[in-house]
């Protein structure tokens, strides 16, 4: 296992996270326990998890895994989404912050939260408020870094903006969709990231499901992609033709390199710049290991470039027409 430093900090993460989504829902507290022990063998110190996860149960079974170790793993948790049927029972008003982080630390176990994330942005409420109460729980002890996730560009940039301006903590990193067939990150967020040092922390780093050898070309009956509320990870915005061309270029590499589909799908973002630490999640021991065989190993160049190139979103405005004059720099 790699390690990778977290945005601009000193903070030391493993190049896989474990993410816990499943804990307590599909993968149940023992299998997770046992995952849990499996991943810090493998040398995985990067958990995540949210206050919203199977109701707040995964955070509790994370606790549990934690406790005896907690000061060698990174603990990753979110803020954002309603916990309770209240008018401020969600948001990222300073009252539900404040309350989450407490019954967050309640589950979790522990006296702080090494990465403190917004789930997706509040356009109700004042970024200065949300980033002054995280501010303050890093001053309290109870959060050691913040992060985001789920934003458009610009609310990146506002938050660092603000951040700066008032002398309050920097997001250090953030939490968004990005793998072969999911590359929007592209178009602005993440040439952002490269410029500002923030930590890419992708979920759904295999398409929900879709980059394995588990689905064929029609809707599925089970699994996350069978969704049928049209999730980000459901079949109806992962089954078109466009996600089939790129399935089979990762089914060819893989079957060029003895590897997974999932395994490739992995590595090649693990070899990305700007890329700190692909989440991945698993309901079973034998999925687990089958993603964690994406370490130890290097993609050949030309097979990662046949991979960029079949997955590269088309030629777009403004990016084609600064390109033409950029006066010879890099991309």
């Amino acid at each position: 296992m790699q390690y990778r430093l977290l945005g601009n900090s000193g903070l030391a993460v493993s190049e896989l996270c474990l993410g816990t989504m499943t804990f307590g829902n599909t993968t149940d507290e023992q299998e997770s326990l046992r995952m849990v022990d499996r991943f810090v063998e493998l040398g995985g110190n990067f958990l995540d998890t949210a206050n919203v996860y199977v109701g707040g149960r995964s955070e509790e079974i994370v606790g549990k895994a934690i406790r005896s170790r907690r000061s060698e793993l990174i603990l990753a948790t979110k803020v954002r989404f309603p916990t309770a049927s209240h008018p401020n029972g969600g948001g990222l008003s300073r009252k539900h912050i404040m309350d989450s982080v407490d019954a967050s630390l309640s589950r979790l176990g522990t006296d702080y939260i090494d990465l403190y994330q917004v789930h997706t942005w509040d356009q109700a409420t004042p970024i200065e408020e949300t980033l002054r109460a995280l501010d303050d729980l890093i001053a309290s002890g109870k959060v050691r870094y913040i992060g985001c996730s789920n934003f458009y560009a610009w609310h990146l940039m506002k938050a660092l903006a603000v951040s700066d301006a008032r002398q309050y903590a920097r997001f250090v990193s953030i939490q968004q969709q990005y793998s072969l067939v999911s590359r929007e990150m592209d178009r602005e967020l993440l040439e952002l990231c490269l410029e500002e040092n923030v930590a890419v922390i992708p979920w759904a780093p295999i398409g929900g499901g879709f980059l394995t050898d588990r689905y064929g070309t029609t809707y599925p009956t089970e699994g996350r992609l069978a969704n049928p509320n049209g999730g980000e990870s459901s079949w109806v915005n992962r089954g078109n033709e466009r996600n089939f061309a790129i399935r089979d270029a990762v089914q060819k590499a893989a079957k060029e390199l003895g590897r997974t589909t999932s395994q490739v799908a992995l590595r090649w973002l693990i070899q990305r710049d700007g890329i700190t630490s692909p989440i991945f999640g698993a309901r079973t021991l034998e999925h687990f290991e089958d993603n964690m065989g994406a370490i130890g190993w290097e993609m050949p160049s030309d097979v990662w470039t046949s991979l960029e190139e079949a997955s590269a979103l088309p030629s777009e405005y403004p990016k084609r027409f600064i390109k033409k004059f950029s006066r010879g720099l890099k991309d």
